[in-house]
């Protein structure tokens, strides 16, 4: 028995156990936390299928290794030194959007508020809400398709320059007539900054998340994408369906013209100096799946 105790504790001796303080928990939290986010972008991109590849080419490269493969293992590592900066390339729209979402958080909003925007503060008024549902209530009767985003914090210059600019006052006339079928405007976004309606035409990113129903259109993606890359509130009229939804922060909502009002009353209320600090209480809806 003396033997056998003798010959664990030689081997327990051999063991490194570290010591794990309190800062080694955070890092072992945050690294946590970190990689939890980033399984979670990866699985809502392009780059899930890109990774399953490079995982294959570290696969291929072990066996390489294994097999004693010197010559291909030779090509490999001249090739190494490229792979990193292609990888960049590769990943460039992906890696754009992590970083906007990062700066567009609440809490890093909450914390840099160096944003210009900031010292706009243009807000809508009671009678462009009337103009906005009457016209978002029209075209659902008629099964019009429609697409309105309205700015808030993050400034839309990019895809104002892609539209053709009016500088127009909200009206449920005008709307009703920019996205009639078959005229020169009724294609693309509409883009609202304030009380005026900038631009019509507009070209916006499409969201690329695979979880989206493969039942929505170009119209539907086109509104979750500008709601991915902004903190624009974006409404939507399907053309098919004549349904109404909005989409904000990526999430896509049903509404019904009074809930469309309302939350209209809150975007308008919610100032860009309290946005940060206040619990975002905008989707009261049902979200789609």
């Amino acid at each position: 028995m003396n033997i056998i105790i003798e010959g664990i504790r030689s081997v327990l001796s051999g063991i490194y156990i570290p010591r794990i303080g309190i800062g080694d928990l955070f890092e072992i939290a945050i690294l946590t936390v970190l990689i939890f986010f980033f399984i979670n972008w990866v699985q809502q991109t392009r780059a899930y299928m890109l990774l399953r590849g490079i995982l294959v080419v570290i696969v291929f490269v072990f066996v390489c290794y294994i097999a004693r493969f010197n010559a291909i293992l030779w090509v490999l590592q001249q090739l190494a030194s490229v792979g990193l900066l292609s990888l960049v390339i590769i990943f460039s729209p992906e890696l754009r959007k992590a970083l906007e979402s990062i700066g567009n958080n609440r809490i890093v909003t909450g914390i840099l508020r160096f944003d210009m925007s900031g010292e706009r503060n243009e807000r809508f008024s009671d009678n462009v809400i009337n103009e906005i549902v009457s016209a978002v209530s029209d075209m659902s009767e008629e099964k019009t398709g429609a697409l309105i985003v309205i700015e808030q914090n993050i400034l839309l210059n990019e895809y104002v320059e892609t539209g053709i600019r009016l500088e127009s006052l909200v009206s449920r006339q005008l709307l009703v007539n920019i996205f009639e079928h078959n005229t020169p405007l009724h294609d693309g976004a509409v883009i609202m900054r304030g009380d005026r309606i900038v631009a019509a035409t507009c070209y916006l990113p499409l969201s690329e998340n695979a979880a989206i129903s493969k039942t929505y259109g170009t119209r539907h993606r086109a509104g979750i994408g500008i709601s991915e890359v902004s903190d624009s509130y974006t409404i939507i009229v399907s053309e098919e369906t004549g349904r109404i939804s909005a989409a904000y922060m990526g999430k896509l909502t049903t509404m019904t013209p009074g809930t469309l009002r309302e939350q209209l009353h809150y975007v308008q209320n919610n100032s860009l100096k309290d946005r940060a600090d206040r619990k975002f209480r905008i989707w009261k809806g049902r979200d789609e799946k």
